[in-house]
């Protein structure tokens, strides 16, 4: 493992855990004593994600992230929360054991998702992700959930 402080070649393992996001490693520079953490993940193919226009992109968990942490912003979400959430998402998605599958389908499972951590975050995903372009849809979507929430 490289040194991602000095580019040294050599570091050594000084403690290792296990997490549910794979295996993290403390490792410390032999060259300027420098400390940092790896994380190792086991390499799982996922299916192409086929978008809207019939484009087909590699899935990017960065991307579900980044659009989460957007939604969940000054919200009692934890990083954590939303690692454990993507996490779910991928692994549905390759339970279905598809080689293609369309943004839509990972775009419901991760709204579902948020829907039951935090419904203000959900509320700020699904007005961009359902296109709730007006007060009225809005109101709309909020009127279901606490009546889904009532029943």
């Amino acid at each position: 493992m490289e040194c991602p402080y000095c580019g040294h070649p050599r570091t050594r393992v000084i403690g290792t855990a296990r997490s549910s996001r794979g295996v993290r490693r403390r490792r410390e520079c032999q060259a300027c004593k420098q400390r940092f953490t790896t994380l190792e993940r086991a390499i799982l193919t996922t299916p192409l994600v086929v978008k809207k226009d019939q484009r087909r992109e590699e899935f990017d968990r960065e991307k579900i992230l980044s659009g989460l942490r957007t939604a969940s912003a000054r919200r009692p979400v934890s990083a954590d929360d939303l690692e454990r959430l993507v996490d779910r998402v991928e692994s549905r998605i390759r339970q279905m054991g598809k080689t293609e599958i369309p943004s839509r389908v990972i775009g419901d499972l991760v709204i579902q998702e948020l829907q039951s951590l935090d419904p203000v975050s959900y509320i700020r995903y699904a007005i961009v992700y359902l296109g709730l372009d007006d007060l009225e849809a809005v109101r709309a979507e909020i009127d279901r959930l606490l009546q889904e929430g009532a029943g």
